[in-house]
This record gives C-alpha cells, sequence and structure tokens, in this order.
C-alpha cells in the first residue's frame, strides 16, 4: 500500500508539471492566429524602398502602401526563438485595359544580418494573368533558433525583413500603380525546438553598443526569456525517474523477507 501511495503522487505531482506544457502542445496544433481587427492596432499605410528604410510592423497587424510596379516594398517584423513565422501579402493589380500582359510577383524574407532564409513552403513566387484582378503570396520560415553555429543560417531572434516586387512584366506596364497588403504572424513551436544557449542581443541592425536606439527601433528589440515546455518535461521525466526507484527499492526489500510461518504449523 505505501508503494502505491507513493506511485499515486508522484504520477499526480507529473500531471502537474505536464498540464502547462500539454496546454502548449494543444495550442501548437491549432491554426495560426489571425491578425488583429482591433481599430487601435491598425497598420501602417506605407513601404519603405530600401533595407535601411524598412517600415516597422507588428506580427499580426496587416500594413498597406500603395506604390508603383518595378518598386521595391520592404516592411520589418520582430520574431523570437521557437516562432515560425509565416509571411503574406497580396497586391491588387491595376485595371486590365491598362496592362499589356502576365506579370510575376515575388517576396523574399531576410533576417537581421540580412541573410535571405528560405520558405519552407508557400507560394513565395506568382504569376497573374492580363485579366486577373490581384495576385497573393505567402512564405513560411524555419522555426526560429535560439542560438545557431556562426557557419549556419539557421533564423535567430530579431529582426527579419519583408521585400515584395515584381520579377517579370512588360515594359510598358512598369510604372502603373498597385496597392499592396502585407502581414506577418507566428505559431508557436513550442520546446521540441529549444536548444541550450541564447543570443546576447537580438539581431536587430542600427543599435548602437551604448544601448541608444530610435522609437521604431525600439519596437522591434526585444526577446522573451528562454522559459519553454521543455523544462517542464524534463522535469517530470526527473521526478517519475526517482519515483521508479523508490518503488523497485521497496519491491527489492519485501521480496527479500522471510514469510512468516503460521502458529503450530
Amino acid at each position: 500500500m505505501g508503494i502505491a501511495r507513493i506511485l499515486t503522487a508522484g504520477a499526480l505531482a507529473a500531471a502537474a508539471l505536464l498540464a502547462p506544457a500539454g496546454a502548449a502542445l494543444a495550442d501548437d496544433a491549432s491554426p495560426s492566429p489571425s491578425p488583429s481587427t482591433t481599430g487601435s492596432e491598425a497598420g501602417p499605410t506605407e513601404a519603405g524602398t530600401t533595407f535601411r528604410t524598412a517600415t516597422p510592423i507588428e506580427q499580426d497587424q496587416k500594413a498597406t502602401a500603395n506604390a508603383s510596379s518595378g518598386d521595391y516594398l520592404y516592411w520589418v517584423f520582430p520574431a523570437d526563438a521557437e516562432q515560425r513565422p509565416t509571411v503574406r501579402a497580396r497586391v491588387t493589380l491595376p485595371d486590365a485595359a491598362e496592362r499589356h500582359g502576365e506579370s510575376t510577383w515575388r517576396i523574399d524574407v531576410y533576417d537581421g544580418l540580412r541573410r535571405r532564409q528560405a520558405c519552407m513552403y508557400g507560394m513565395q513566387a506568382r504569376t497573374a494573368a492580363k485579366d486577373a484582378t490581384d495576385v497573393e503570396l505567402s512564405c513560411v520560415l524555419r522555426t526560429v533558433r535560439s542560438l545557431a553555429e556562426q557557419w549556419a543560417d539557421d533564423p535567430l531572434p530579431g529582426s527579419y525583413y519583408v521585400r515584395l516586387t515584381v520579377t517579370g512584366l512588360p515594359e510598358k506596364d512598369l510604372g502603373l500603380p498597385v496597392s499592396a497588403e502585407v502581414e506577418a504572424v507566428s505559431r508557436d513551436a513550442g520546446g521540441g525546438y529549444a536548444v541550450d544557449g541564447a543570443l546576447a542581443e537580438p539581431l536587430v541592425p542600427g543599435v548602437s553598443a551604448d544601448g541608444r536606439r530610435n522609437e521604431e527601433e525600439a519596437r522591434l528589440d526585444w526577446s522573451s526569456g528562454r522559459w519553454s515546455d521543455r523544462w517542464a518535461w524534463t522535469a517530470a521525466g526527473g521526478l517519475l525517474a526517482a519515483l521508479a526507484g523508490v518503488a523497485g527499492h521497496g519491491l527489492t526489500r519485501g521480496s527479500g523477507r522471510p514469510s512468516r510461518v503460521p502458529p503450530g504449523a
């Protein structure tokens, strides 16, 4: 009975530790969150034309911009460790009567070191027919890691640049007006992607060594703590292993005791 009570108590304790991790895993299986619909969270209405002038946006915030066919449009958003960002873009094309053929549009995502990050999946480039009204693009990045080898190009916490442009269209269509919508969302990949170690600072270009930064940079320079559900699973495993050792020790001692001889035998 004593061993049974020990195992029951251990199971309850392990369940308490795993409850947050289980909830995280359940959330992980849910679809990516939708963009914010609150009026106070309206996104910017312009885009930069270079990396240095990229317009800052937050995750779950839709940004818009009016431009001309042939322009390079840049936005930048923050991403933290264990997040898997998805970038979506929609381009509203000029009236079909003004166009002379199909056009090909493309989005690229670069990290804080301006290294282009590969898309795991999604429609990164797409060709719109001459009579199409719009074109939609998407890019799902790899999960952001808290630390990586210097030679690796793994995505790391910090700034991520989005570049949207047309890569092919009739020359006569250059300069025609277009409008663009861009948003970045993330799903939490959980502690399965956690690693030991972390960057001293997120990869945010333009932040000086003494910590001075302008208002836009301050919005991007953030990074959460290194807690993840990996710690909960590790602690629960250690607790169960200890309880199993106690139970095994009790069973071994019980099997070694001499059996009682009934009186008068």
